[in-house]
């Protein structure tokens, strides 16, 4: 089954999908935001062009667990993405997932400029490269 994850922000959106046996997340790319509204009719259309069967949603829970703005303005997203696509949303805590992806383009010595293109997809990336780690944790238990 084919999942893709959203790494949710104001003015970018980070996308990443898994294989079809839910073994390794790959980056997809980043859209703008152009508003609610708009950025739910793209990102359904882009779940049902990869073929995703699912969509994980980053949640960006404060650093005590407990949800802020920021994680409602998510969750409202992700209700309304659900009934546009079909799919079913999943959320994942993505706290420091772009600490992460920042570490990562680190490694890569990627310059500061090109980060910022890739930033939110290596975000949604690891977003969902832990969202499967954890579910093939639990099948194994």
């Amino acid at each position: 089954m084919k999942i893709m994850a959203i790494d949710y922000g104001d003015s970018r959106i980070g996308l990443a999908v898994s294989d079809a046996l839910g073994i390794i997340a790959s980056p997809v790319g980043t859209i703008k935001s152009v508003g609610m509204r708009g950025d739910i009719d793209t990102l359904a259309a882009q779940a049902k062009e990869l073929g995703a069967e699912l969509i994980v949603l980053g949640l960006p829970l404060n650093m005590d667990g407990s949800a802020g703005e920021r994680a409602e303005k998510t969750r409202k997203l992700g209700d309304v993405l659900g009934k546009v696509s079909g799919l079913t949303v999943e959320y994942m805590d993505e706290r420091l997932s772009s600490v992460s992806a920042e570490r990562v383009l680190d490694e890569a010595e990627m310059h500061w400029s090109k980060r910022k293109k890739v930033v939110d997809t290596i975000a949604a990336q690891i977003i969902l490269q832990t969202y499967l780690d954890k579910k093939k944790k639990q099948q194994g238990e």
